[in-house]
């Protein structure tokens, strides 16, 4: 009667070695670690980078437990923090000979301490918050105004572009504090162009002024524009952080908007406040220019003299390159940069696209310097890298535009990252800075463990003196929710914090009432004269009733806590929610393949050990044995 078939059985201990095995990785812990990362766009970390990590090492006769090489950089394995404070200076000097212009980024990490074959398993740690990892938080202001100017520059130039296109003459385009003045000789052109730029630029709200003989058009943006300027700066702010933390190898950062105007980034693990801030500060501005190849005038640049409007850079592969000084285009008008492959040649390539306004400019500069070359540059802290400079090979129009040539497959991703990254869309300060150390989080650790371990042993305690046998098996299924659980949590590489442990301590607590339920069920059940099996097999199936029904309503709520929940009252919420999944199939589940392998096979079974049950029509208590 109480017989699963053998697949159940086969799924649930499949179900267990996989939860032991994707737990195991957070008995761990973490290894302090130094992670060497390119600071340049044009300069990549690759094996030769790895093997002179290791030379540098060796010769300064530090000891480690591994190094490799991922996305990210440059990862050494050491020891102790004394060893990594060692490791991290003598390779600061190596690969950093001038302080004042970083080749690259020197950064403190920690990395998961797994054997290999676990991670060869893909089995990783869970992430750790700030409050248990330790690290840096920021909370940073952003600077509308700044965004508002930085939109009208980009403004003027649309305005000059629309009024060649319409062949409207004017005396000149300027930018005064947040408004724009458009100068005209008489009030006809003047008349003309309003109406151009009415059914242009909807944004501009304008008015009219004459100064003696220059008639003015003064533009200034809309309420409405200025608001929603404002909620782009701070989404692209925030998108350009992401990608730009990523050199720092940050495990789950989390950076997220606070208030109208500001933006919290936590970088749980980083170590090194120094670096951490140098990389937000490392925000880089996307520009297109064009390149001069006049004759003689590269020479006369490197010899001292260098032309007027131009500037020297260098391209990928270190030549010098004469650029000029004029933007053509800003990272702004860029909505997104894919790797590709050229469809003629086949060779790696950067299929771009432009907004509207970005596909009018690149049409008109492409078409008047076929033939020439144009740099695209990652301008970072006043210092520009030309990304790539190619030649302009025909008129470009519609807005999607492809990068190619002397590109490998891995540049052209690269590439591609860089111009998705794009730039800031208004400059920000750091008005906020805390410092979390490893310790404080190991002692958070620590209390949250011990606070978990005792509520189990509690409730452990109690279902086995209470229920005996069936109280042993709820004990077991309590302990598989908590194996499920940690396994799914790391699996999903998900962030645990402080309110996450506090909902583990409450999943633990909740999940027993499943078996509680069907313990008080089957003994109901003995009471009314039923056969030990036939009790088994009713209690498990009128109480599984009551366990879904009594789940979903507490998953309501849990799923509530996470769509409109934010920072610690989401991390709740993401652990109670799966915890609340675990516990209905370990309760059920797991606890009657136990109580099955104990009992099914028994063809006359007479008692169960289940504790006291009273007899119906009678005072004295009946112990099942």
């Amino acid at each position: 009667m109480n017989r699963y078939p053998l697949w159940k059985y086969i799924t649930v201990a499949i179900a267990l070695v996989l939860g032991f095995v994707y737990t195991l990785p957070n008995f761990f812990g973490e290894s302090p670690a130094v992670q060497v990362s390119s600071a340049k766009a044009t300069l990549k970390v690759d094996d030769k980078t790895l093997a002179r990590v290791e030379e540098t090492l060796k010769a300064a006769s530090i000891v480690h437990d591994g190094i490799q090489l991922d996305l990210n950089g440059v990862k050494t394995r050491l020891k102790d923090t004394d060893t990594q404070l060692k490791a991290k200076d003598i390779l600061e000097k190596t690969f950093n000979p001038d302080s004042n212009d970083p080749q690259y980024v020197v950064a403190l990490n920690l990395l998961s301490a797994s054997p290999q074959w676990l991670t060869s398993l893909h089995a990783l740690p869970m992430y750790l918050g700030l409050d248990l990892r330790g690290g840096v938080h920021f909370l940073l202001q952003v600077d509308m105004k700044g965004a508002l100017t930085k939109r009208l520059d980009s403004t003027s130039a649309d305005l000059r572009t629309l009024m060649r296109d319409k062949n409207i003459r004017h005396s000149g385009i300027s930018r005064e504090g947040e408004r724009l003045v458009i100068k005209f000789r008489d009030a006809e052109t003047r008349d003309k162009a309003r109406n151009a730029l009415s059914d242009n630029q909807p944004d501009l709200a304008l008015n009219e002024t004459t100064d003696g003989a220059d008639f003015k058009l003064v533009a200034t943006l809309k309420p409405e524009a200025q608001k929603k300027i404002g909620e782009f700066a701070l989404k692209q702010n925030i998108t350009t952080l992401h990608n730009r933390i990523n050199e720092l190898g940050v495990a789950e950062p989390v950076i997220q908007q606070q208030g109208a105007d500001r933006i919290v980034v936590q970088l749980p693990g980083v170590q090194d406040t120094a670096k951490a801030k140098d990389i937000l500060g490392r925000t880089a501005t996307l520009e297109i220019r064009m390149v001069d190849d006049s004759p003689g005038a590269l020479e006369s640049a490197m010899s001292g003299n260098v032309p007027m409007g131009t500037e020297v850079y260098n391209e990928r592969g270190g030549q010098p390159l004469l650029v000029k000084k004029q933007v053509v285009l800003t990272g702004d008008r860029l909505t997104d940069a894919q790797p590709g492959f050229d469809s003629q040649t086949q060779e790696p390539a950067v299929h771009l696209t432009l907004d509207s306004a970005g596909a009018r400019i690149f049409k008109d500069i492409t078409r008047e310097n076929v033939g020439k070359r144009m740099a695209i540059l990652l301008i970072e802290k006043g210092k520009g890298e030309v990304v790539t400079a190619p030649v302009i090979r025909t008129e470009i129009g519609g807005g999607r535009v492809q990068i190619s040539g002397r590109m490998t497959t891995m540049e052209a991703n690269d590439t591609a990252l860089l111009l998705r990254a794009g730039s800031l869309a208004a400059p920000m300060d750091i008005i906020e800075e805390r410092t979390i150390g490893p310790s404080l989080g190991a002692d958070n650790i620590k209390k949250g463990f011990h606070s978990t371990m005792w509520g189990f042993a509690a409730i452990a305690l109690f279902m086995i003196v209470y229920y005996q046998m069936f109280g042993f098996v709820s004990v077991l299924a309590l302990g598989s929710n908590l194996l499920f659980l940690v396994a799914i949590l790391s699996l999903l590489q998900a962030t645990l914090t402080l309110p996450g442990i506090a909902a583990i301590a409450l999943t633990l607590g909740m999940a027993i009432d499943a078996n509680v339920l069907i313990n008080e069920r089957v003994r109901e059940e003995l009471r009314n004269g039923v056969s030990p099996q036939a009790a088994i097999s009713e209690g498990y199936e009128r109480a599984f009733g009551t366990i879904l029904d009594s789940n979903i309503t507490t998953l309501i709520a849990g799923l509530a806590l996470l769509i409109f929940g934010s920072g610690p009252v989401r991390g709740f919420a993401v652990v109670h929610c799966l915890g609340i999944l675990t516990s209905i199939f370990s309760s059920v589940v797991v606890s009657r393949a136990l109580v099955n392998l104990i009992y099914g096979r028994r063809k006359k079974l007479t008692s169960l050990a289940i504790g006291q049950v009273w007899k119906p029509g009678t005072a004295a208590v009946h112990e099942q044995k």
